[in-house]
């Protein structure tokens, strides 16, 4: 079924329309989500894309453009989800305040659409003319199949990559941010701050997901608005759906096995269609190959199927939820350590309440899992809590005599705060005095700890 260029004119005017509104009234003003906001908009955006399926299911001959929208659709949402991940990397990483994250993330999702925009063309233009070029495709998603299944690289660091290496050596730049500004001046120069970078490092790794996001869809169909919608439609709503699974990203420890799995299967349907449209003079003397089809019925079943099963596996596993509050934990005390960080007191208190949350997960968690607690080339989880405790301590403490400290430019210094100790165990040891000193000891025994810090 061929699209006419009024539906592709209006469908291009509705998705620069949402993308518009998310700008306007969304992001202008820096704020942080609520669960209630981010669960109703990110029903809004699936419930346009599940509503713009059933049209295509309804209007198109046999409901074939409505099945491959939802197999694609499906099999790119998914892929959109584990891209979550690196977001969430690249952006603890970076330090970005909580209440700018939104801004990183639709300038991410604008930037990937028009980037798999140009992809999709090539891809449509290249299929097109070149037959063979779903042996390639196969061979992408198989390969890309294979590379999930290795085991995390400890020493991978999504932020620092070839793009923000070279910016930082050629370009001025600050470690600062300043508000949702792209440049400040600092020290009456013109620099760029980490906001510039963290859209740079989201920009370069949205074209790397490309490379197997446009073959998979390209090996459910081959209708060009199909690929465009799906994808599209996929992306949109993804900020919001970023704030509202946060936290549950790290239970998903299976998700990397089950889009092995879809990746691998497209993969191997792309050749089976390639052989069957085959025409390189060294496969079956250029003649097609009679095998046996995938069906675009039987990929929507077997990809649903696969996540599923995937995501119950996650959801019940305990090796998940001990993976899920070792991760919080190290991200909650490494943003709560950084009192620029967030403006928000409200939003600093639910960090520490979450941390204190996930520590007494973590205290709880069988021996098997300790491997979990340490990672290399990172400072010691234990050594991350300890200071997160201490600042926590400090704030009460300031919050008791009505000082605030989180006004400063670069915070709470943990050195400082140490050296405050220190030199106050110093003067107490000078006096001579026993029971000065016993005046002054803290049983941390009785110490309790604020969640209001």
């Amino acid at each position: 079924m061929s699209v006419s260029p009024l539906i592709w004119i209006i469908t291009i005017v509705v998705i620069v329309g949402l993308l518009a509104f998310d700008y306007i009234f969304h992001v202008r003003k820096a704020h942080i989500p609520t669960l209630r906001e981010a669960a109703v908009w990110s029903a809004i955006y699936v419930g346009i894309a599940v509503v713009f399926g059933v049209v295509l299911w309804i209007f198109s001959d046999g409901h074939q453009m409505g099945t491959e929208y939802f197999a694609g659709y499906i099999t790119e949402k998914a892929l959109s989800v584990d891209n979550l991940f690196v977001f969430l990397v690249i952006m603890t990483s970076f330090r970005v305040p909580r209440e700018d994250q939104q801004k990183v993330l639709l300038f991410g999702i604008t930037f990937a659409i028009i980037a798999r925009t140009g992809m999709i063309a090539g891809g449509a233009a290249i299929i097109d003319n070149f037959s063979w070029a779903f042996y390639f495709f196969g061979l992408i998603l198989l390969l890309t199949a294979g590379n999930m299944l290795k085991p995390e690289d400890d020493e991978k660091d999504e932020a620092n990559n070839f793009i923000i290496r070279i910016a930082r050596k050629l370009l001025p730049t600050t470690d600062h941010y300043d508000g949702d500004k792209l440049f400040t001046m600092e020290n009456g120069k013109r620099v760029m701050t980490p906001m510039l970078l963290v859209m740079v490092a989201i920009g370069g790794t949205d074209i790397l997901f490309a490379l197997d996001s446009i073959p998979a869809i390209f090996g459910l169909t081959q209708n060009t608005y199909i690929v465009f919608t799906a994808t599209v439609f996929s992306l949109l709503g993804l900020r919001q759906l970023y704030f509202l699974i946060d936290g549950l990203l790290d239970r998903l420890v299976y998700l990397s096995y089950g889009l092995a799995a879809i990746l691998a299967f497209i993969g191997v349907k792309l050749i089976l269609h390639a052989l069957h449209e085959n025409e390189l003079p060294f496969i079956n003397d250029g003649e097609a190959v009679p095998v046996v089809e995938v069906t675009t019925q039987l990929s929507l079943t077997v990809i649903i199927g696969i996540l599923v099963i995937t995501v119950i596996a996650s959801l019940v596993s305990r090796k998940g939820r001990a993976k899920a509050a070792v991760s919080s934990a190290r991200r909650d005390a490494d943003s709560y350590l950084q009192m620029t960080y967030t403006s928000f007191e409200s939003e600093r208190e639910r960090i520490y309440r979450r941390l204190l949350e996930n520590e007494q997960t973590i205290a709880n968690l069988p021996e098997k899992y300790n491997d979990l607690l340490e990672e290399r080339d990172q400072k010691p989880l234990s050594q991350l809590l300890a200071e997160a405790h201490m600042v926590a301590e400090k704030r009460i403490a300031d919050r008791e005599k009505g000082v605030r400290t989180d006004t400063h430019p670069h915070g709470l210094e943990v050195a400082a705060i140490q050296a405050a100790g220190a030199d106050a165990d110093h003067a107490v040891g000078a006096s001579g005095s026993d029971d000065s000193a016993g005046s002054h000891a803290v049983d941390p025994e009785t110490t309790g700890r604020d969640d209001r810090a």
